[in-house]
């Protein structure tokens, strides 16, 4: 099986044969893929009518688990976003009924995001849109495949970590 990342490389062996095209045979894969799951997910997240902006925000409440609440400067971490935005997203989430906003019992000066019903169903409902997409893209590769790369990937992003 052939792509067009087989052309490119070969092009460059035969441009500049004292170069080791390794990395390339794999980054530009890897960042062709993004382009095709950036798009994925966007229609996943069309469907759900959710931006994918207000998921990552709703998933980071969804995950935290029962009550689905974190303070600003967690969800801040969550999604590595400044506070002036994520003032902004919790604005326009709360206008749309998705998440609301509490008295923080343990900080009378703060609050806590919490998400609301409606809000639980939209990221659940995007939630599982995005996951048939992701799965169409792994639908190739046998489960032990999928759980090699997997391992590999987790290789490659371990020295990005906090």
């Amino acid at each position: 099986m052939r792509d067009e990342v087989d052309e490119l490389v070969e092009a460059w062996a035969r441009e500049r044969p004292d170069l080791d095209l390794a990395p390339v045979e794999v980054f530009s894969r890897i960042g062709r893929l993004s382009r095709h799951l950036d798009l994925a997910r966007r229609d996943a997240f069309t469907a759900a009518q959710v931006e994918s902006w207000e998921f990552d925000v709703l998933a980071a409440l969804r995950r935290a688990g029962t009550p689905y609440e974190l303070s600003p400067g967690r969800l801040l971490r969550e999604t590595l976003v400044t506070s002036g935005t994520m003032t902004n997203r919790v604005d326009r989430l709360a206008a749309r009924g998705l998440v609301e906003r509490l008295p923080d019992p343990r900080d009378r000066r703060g609050v806590l995001v919490r998400l609301t019903p409606e809000g639980r169903t939209t990221v659940d409902r995007a939630f599982e849109k995005l996951l048939e997409a992701e799965q169409t893209f792994l639908s190739g590769l046998p489960d032990k495949d999928r759980a090699r790369l997997a391992a590999l990937l987790r290789t490659l992003l371990a020295p990005f970590a906090d």
